[in-house]
């Protein structure tokens, strides 16, 4: 069992990063209640009847924002925030269903099997750990007196993750023991790669077959389509706000303090300092600064044309002037150049607030902020305004699970708020780059479909293109009688005023993107006779005829040179989508109650919360 573990656990540990969000949200473990073993309000989910508990969850969570702002991935804004929640809770689900299955399949791990893993498979990110290195190779000896002599944390660590890790790669192992590819079934598959078919085609869009001038739909027509389809235009929850904002943007003396500050540095540069360290001590591109302000080779079109501009007008070793683009003030050297491509370094400045724009801004910020605090009358926002001299603005709708999006700026967590508070309520300061905002929710809509006058355009539209489907559809009768009748492809496309084309090769695994959405006329390419036509072939988009013309067949002396790695190939795949498919079989079986929102909105009438603190996204 462990040797055949340990061949497999290469590929299987991909499939367990793909299936799971990882190992770091599990580090405070994965203490669950079992059916009834919490009041409602402890419980911030349910999975097949066991519960999911509030202090984990939400435990589970801030360790696992802790781990990523130790690896230099903060998590603050609240859009942030929630992803991370939904990340664990889903992995939480995902877990607790596979446990259910390891029970069904009576999968367990004993205390032996436990530590002759921990001992002899070590975790795929030992295996290149220098610190377990002999010549270059693992030493496995190494490993061993270095996780015997560690401290309690870790081994505790090591053991609850090789006790997740463990049952599931014998699920896996469990699932692929059969799979298995017949040599007839092998060489088919090397057909669908290798077999390639030349098609001409007539394509058939409705849109693009039919002229708007012949298609007639009555406001009747409207209404009968809207009866028919309602359920195609149910909508999201929907958020009406408005907004104020102080702004944020440089003036014209941020600027010039901007192109000084570049003047000075240029002016160390020429008198002999290190361009890379002072691209390391003054560069705000986070990017290149590591690595002494480095772009790499690009080519024209790579960075805005200013910038690129005046990095071709450099002779190798010179350094520019500061050039000013969006981005702030760069100083660029440029290291070698030909034709439109070119290495260059930059030293970027931002144009930023400074001085007293910036103690002007910051301070209308701070009266925003103080105007704002704890407001829950919805006339609070205009007296806000009228004492600031700004003015209220109105949002874009904002379908739930959406941005709002004011200008050019892409607004953190108002997507978030907007949909826990109520209507009326008044956000706190959010900040951006750009500005700092305040909302009010004015209005909040259900999820459910609107009445016919909200969306009469968008119902007139596919009215219209449901009319214009008909009337393709006895086009394409036509055409096939014409077709039936003798005529070619391009006297059909003459004489019904449509386009005759020919595609270039291909396969049936890789086919022409004509054709991606349309399996059975894919299948008549390769199916049909040379020079014999399909019938009309419809999908959802077009209706197709398919004549192919030319083919190249797979040769079966060059599959059997190399059927031996062809085979071990396909079984790879094969076992993978089998692992696939079971995992998104368990998800989706699963019985998953999400009661975030509902604990979420009960806290908020408990001013205390729960012990131990409230939700991070709220």
């Amino acid at each position: 069992m462990m040797r055949r573990m340990r061949a497999s656990a290469k590929w299987i540990m991909g499939i367990l990063a793909v299936a799971f969000v990882g190992w770091l949200v599990f580090d405070v473990g994965m203490d669950v209640g079992g059916r009834g073993s919490s009041t409602i309000s402890d419980v911030v989910g349910r999975v097949n009847g066991r519960d999911i508990v509030y202090q984990t969850f939400y435990g589970t969570v801030r360790n696992a924002q802790e781990q990523q702002r130790q690896l230099g991935n903060p998590i603050n804004t609240l859009d942030q925030i929630r992803e991370l929640e939904d990340q664990v809770f889903e992995s939480m689900v995902q877990q607790i269903a596979l446990e259910g299955e390891y029970a069904r399949r009576s999968i367990r791990l004993s205390d032996r099997e436990l530590a002759d893993a921990i001992r002899n498979q070590p975790l795929p990110e030992f295996i290149d750990e220098p610190t377990f290195q002999t010549d270059g190779q693992f030493d496995l000896n190494k490993y061993q007196r270095y996780i015997e002599s560690a401290d309690i944390a870790f081994q505790l660590s090591l053991e609850a993750r090789y006790r997740q890790e463990l049952p599931q790669l014998k699920l896996y192992n469990q699932l692929i023991s059969d799979v298995f590819v017949t040599d007839g079934q092998l060489w088919r598959m090397y057909q669908d790669e290798i077999d390639s078919v030349t098609v001409r085609l007539i394509t058939l869009l409705p849109q693009a077959a039919i002229d708007d001038e012949d298609v007639e739909v009555s406001d009747e027509g409207v209404a009968a389509y809207f009866d028919e389809h309602r359920a195609d235009y149910e909508r999201p929850a929907t958020a009406h706000l408005s907004y104020v904002t102080v702004p944020r943007i440089p003036n014209s003396a941020d600027t010039a303090a901007a192109r000084e500050r570049a003047s000075d540095v240029l002016a160390e540069l020429r008198d002999g300092a290190d361009f890379a360290e002072l691209a390391a001590r003054e560069s705000a591109d986070s990017t290149s600064r590591e690595d002494g302000g480095d772009l790499g080779e690009a080519n024209r079109g790579q960075h805005v044309s200013a910038f690129t501009d005046a990095a071709l007008a450099l002779q190798p070793g010179e350094i520019s002037e500061p050039v000013l683009t969006d981005f702030g003030y760069h100083i660029i050297q440029l290291h070698s150049k030909s034709g439109d491509t070119y290495h260059a370094s930059h030293i970027l400045i931002p144009v930023e607030l400074e001085g007293e724009h910036l103690t002007q801004v910051e301070s209308r910020g701070d009266s925003l902020d103080l105007y704002a605090a704890e407001q829950d009358d919805p006339a609070a926002l205009d007296s806000i305004a009228a004492s600031m001299g700004l003015t209220v603005g109105s949002a874009r709708p904002l379908a739930e699970g959406g941005r709002v999006r004011i200008g050019v700026d892409f607004v953190p967590d108002v997507g978030v708020w907007a949909f826990e508070a109520l209507e009326g309520e008044i956000s706190h300061v959010i900040e951006t780059d750009r500005a700092f905002y305040v909302f009010r929710l004015d209005r909040l809509e259900p999820q459910g479909v609107p009445s016919l006058d909200e969306v009469r355009a968008r119902v007139s539209s596919d009215a219209m293109l449901a009319a214009k489907w008909a009337k393709t559809e006895e086009l394409a009768d036509s055409i096939n009688r014409d077709i039936e009748a003798g005529k070619s492809y391009d006297e059909v496309a003459a004489t019904h005023d449509v386009r005759s084309t020919e595609l270039p090769p291909f396969t049936r695994l890789m086919p022409n993107s004509a054709l991606y959405d349309a399996p059975a006329a894919i299948g008549a390419a390769f199916g049909l006779e040379l020079g014999r036509s399909s019938g009309p072939v419809r999908t959802d988009q077009a209706i197709f005829f398919v004549q192919p013309i030319a083919r190249q067949l797979a040769d079966s002396s060059a599959f059997a040179a190399g059927i031996v790695a062809y085979r071990e190939r396909v079984l790879e795949g094969m076992r993978r989508m089998r692992i696939q498919l079971t995992l998104a079989s368990i998800r989706e079986s699963a019985e998953v109650a999400d009661l975030r929102l509902e604990v979420a909105q009960a806290l908020r009438s408990v001013p205390q919360g729960l012990p131990g603190g409230g939700p991070l996204g709220f």
